[in-house]
């Protein structure tokens, strides 16, 4: 065994201080005020250095907060454009016109790498870590508090296997489980029973998102092979991402708007 794991091993048997997220959080929250501190301090080449090392940063931030704020590729076409008659069957439609052809996919994937959807549910209730979790008090010492109850619906895949409960941290109920959900088409007006395959990304943070938790709001990715939908190019869509709309512990299901 490597000896820089020893830490990850004492995690494992005892998890973690019961404080530690909070302090992780008060230390990135402190690092902004460290670093300007430095900025203000640095002379020289070390000086130069950092503000280049700064300058690349906030480059990729500008080009992320571009990526919201990228136009839809269609816009309305000016009515005074038009050379001659228009046919009958055009005068009650809206005119478009192309500004960029992307496909749906590559928009989803740059939207994906920026961190953000048109989601139907752009705001949503944070849910306190109390609420998440309910503390284990088991076995033999029940001072050791460090075992912890998802109270919140979770998806886990189809070859999860529990690990020893030795080395168990987090519990997600059997009954809790969830495979299927209710995703609803908002252009097709219809709803279909879909398998799940994923959850993408959980508002709650992504401790949330890689334990599998789906609450109010949560991006999860849907099995979608069975409703036919077909790129530009002609093949066949497999996964699309849907958000949850319901609180699905309260209601013992899932019900979801796809993302389109």
């Amino acid at each position: 065994m490597p000896q820089g794991d020893y830490i990850e091993l004492h995690r494992k048997r005892n998890g973690y201080r019961h404080d530690h997220f909070e302090r992780k959080r008060k230390k990135e929250a402190r690092e902004v005020h460290k670093r300007s501190a430095m900025a203000q301090k640095a002379l020289g080449i070390k000086g130069k250095m950092f503000a280049k090392k700064r300058y690349a940063e906030k480059a990729l931030l500008k080009k992320t907060l571009a990526m919201h704020e990228e136009s839809t590729s269609r816009r309305k076409v000016d009515d005074d454009s038009h050379d001659g008659a228009v046919p009958a069957f055009l005068l009650d439609r809206e005119n478009t016109a192309r500004t960029k052809i992307l496909s749906n996919t590559v928009k989803q994937k740059r939207k994906e790498k920026a961190g953000k959807w048109d989601v139907p549910l752009p705001k949503v209730r944070p849910v306190a870590e109390d609420e998440m979790f309910k503390v284990v008090r088991t076995g033999k010492r029940k001072t050791k508090q460090w075992k912890r109850m998802i109270t919140k619906a979770t998806f886990v895949g189809p070859g999860f296997t529990r690990k020893p409960p030795k080395y168990e941290r987090f519990i997600r109920p059997s009954g809790l489980r969830f495979t299927k959900a209710h995703v609803t088409h908002p252009e097709l007006k219809c709803t279909f029973n879909l398998e799940i395959i994923g959850v993408k990304k959980n508002p709650n943070g992504p401790m949330y998102s890689s334990l599998g938790v789906i609450t109010k709001g949560t991006i999860i990715e849907v099995n979608v092979s069975e409703l036919g939908l077909v790129t530009p190019a002609g093949k066949v869509v497999w996964g699309k991402y849907a958000q949850v709309t319901n609180n699905p512990e309260n209601d013992g299901c899932i019900n979801a708007v796809l993302l389109v």
